[in-house]
């Protein structure tokens, strides 16, 4: 399992650049970039040097979090699991790349996609060692993707939500055709982004693919508004990123939600604990998504082993019912 931390060598040339950087002038951008973020935009407003390190100093803790919390669930229900490619579409200044490869020491080739250009040359100054003979395309994500060699393992995080649903349904079908094994795609864990996860994961379980997380089965989801399934992944801050930020507690809790598929039917079907449990003195109280739907699960404490195990769990997990 990878820490949801941004790994050294990336926060050693993360420091570099930012030597000098106005924090007051960073603050300002940062701010702009994640209200654009959670309301489900894209990264049309990084245009300059100065935005693309206040989006490095705003977004990617956060969004490396996120794409890490994934990747470890993927590798929980798959341990076996040892792609040798990757395809990193909406990859913006790599981060995805980062934690796949901080994932999976198996990966030799790094294809990254995407149609901004300063976010292309902020990864490329970011690659560090373990990224150094990646391969960074910019151009529109279709037209790449359409002329992309298949990998492994692809991920989309945080970019299927900058184009409309026509778009979406196409770069899905095309996410899908490229993907040998795995595919991964994040979203903004709020109810816009849960719809865009589950429209997509539906077309693509029609077109025969298979969860392995979040969800332990095939079938519809059993939430019904205003429900939604999301997750959540603690991570700390920098100081710098703290100061950009406006905050005051050293640490942030990124929501997101997101799904992982697979060409072959997964065999470990364990539950998804959908909310932090609720710990009492008399029982355990957990909903879960089961095989069978949804289940609103009561450990009770005379069950000791059971309530012991129970008083573990956390939003996220993927369990086996006590």
């Amino acid at each position: 399992m990878i820490s949801p931390d941004l790994p050294a060598e990336l926060k050693v040339a993360l420091d570099a650049k930012l030597q000098g950087f106005s924090r007051t002038e960073a603050a300002s951008r940062a701010a702009t970039i994640s209200r654009t973020y959670r309301d489900g935009g894209g990264s049309g407003t990084i245009k300059s040097e100065t935005d693309a390190l206040a989006y490095a100093l705003a977004r990617m803790p956060a969004t490396y979090a996120a794409v890490a919390a994934n990747l470890n669930a993927l590798i929980e229900i798959k341990p076996d699991f040892a792609p040798t490619s990757l395809l990193d579409i909406g990859a913006g200044p790599g981060t995805a790349s980062w934690a796949a490869a901080e994932a999976f020491p198996s990966l030799q080739r790094f294809v990254l996609l995407d149609a901004n250009a300063t976010l292309r040359a902020l990864a490329l100054g970011l690659a560090g060692m373990r990224l150094r003979d990646a391969r960074y395309e910019l151009g529109p994500a279709r037209k790449l993707l359409a002329d992309a060699a298949p990998a492994d393992l692809v991920i989309a995080s945080y970019m299927v939500g900058e184009v409309d649903e026509a778009e979406r349904t196409a770069l899905a079908g095309l996410m899908w055709e490229k993907t040998r094994e795995t595919l991964v795609i994040v979203e903004p864990g709020t109810p816009a982004g849960y719809a865009r996860t589950i429209a997509l994961r539906a077309q693509l379980i029609a077109a025969g693919a298979h969860v392995a997380a979040p969800c332990p089965h095939d079938e519809e989801c059993p939430l019904e508004a205003p429900d939604w399934c999301h997750f959540s992944q603690r991570l700390s801050r920098s100081r710098a990123h703290m100061q950009v930020k406006g905050a005051e507690v050293p640490f942030e809790d990124e929501r997101f939600a997101y799904v992982a598929l697979t060409r072959a039917p997964v065999t470990s079907h364990p539950s998804r604990v959908l909310a932090q449990p609720v710990v009492g003195k008399a029982e355990v109280t957990a909903k879960l998504c089961t095989p069978d739907g949804l289940s609103i699960a009561k450990i009770p404490r005379r069950a000791k082993a059971n309530y012991a195990r129970a008083r573990r769990w956390r939003w996220g997990d993927a369990v086996s019912d006590a």
